[in-house]
């Protein structure tokens, strides 16, 4: 395969250590709409995919729409948690500092949830403008469509990129993209259900700039 010329980084699990607060206030929200899951149930099925889809699904388990506007209920708990408690990934900081190649963020969160957890964890100016959302493209996680339009966007040949991802559906939708993956297990996400072709598993991001110069 070709020598690496970009590494897309995902943002939630991967730059900022938001899955375990995002997934104790989804608890929280699912529980008050009717739809109550584990955390563990709440990883399985949400993880990785856009919030829309979450919508979605709460749609279908309860058989009727959700009515206008239900949201605003429960947005600032999102927030409230994430400022009070949203720290970068530990080692994520130092592992950046000696990444030589090209980097961008491609995410299944918005861009303005993407920009808010990186200026709040001070890692908002390592990326610049290269944050790639799924707004950015009709189909979210697991399909490839994100990886994608952030690697035409960088001039980069999907063969030449590495995508560092923790979830189950990201690390489906980088292969899909014909990528090679890095698959972060220091998350939520048990290791062994992020193995397979094209991949490397790894608990701790200390390991990343190493893992990266092996695909030289």
């Amino acid at each position: 395969m070709a020598t690496p010329e970009l590494a897309i980084f995902d943002c939630d699990g991967v730059l900022v250590d938001s899955e375990r607060i995002a997934i104790k206030v989804d608890a929280v929200i699912l529980d008050r709409v009717g739809w109550s899951l584990t955390e563990g149930e709440i990883v399985e099925r949400f993880v990785g995919r856009p919030h829309a889809y979450m919508v979605t699904e709460i749609e279908a388990h309860l058989g009727t729409p959700l009515p206008d506007g239900w949201e605003a209920e429960y947005l600032p708990l999102y927030e409230a948690a994430f400022a009070a408690e949203l720290i970068a990934v530990e080692g994520v900081v130092d592992a950046l500092d000696l990444i030589t190649l090209p980097t961008c963020v491609a995410s299944s969160s918005t861009h303005r949830s993407i920009r808010r957890s990186l200026e709040l964890t001070g890692l908002r100016d390592r990326f610049g403008e290269r944050i790639f959302s799924v707004e950015d493209v009709s189909r979210g996680k697991p399909a490839p469509d994100v990886f994608l339009f952030a690697a035409d966007r960088m001039g980069v040949d999907p063969t030449s990129c590495v995508v560092i991802e923790d979830s189950v559906h990201g690390v489906t939708a980088a292969r899909a993209a014909g990528m090679r993956v890095l698959a972060f297990a220091g998350g939520v996400v048990p290791g062994e259900q992020l193995s397979g072709p094209d991949t490397t598993v790894f608990g701790h991001m200390r390991e990343l700039p190493g893992l990266l110069g092996t695909f030289a």
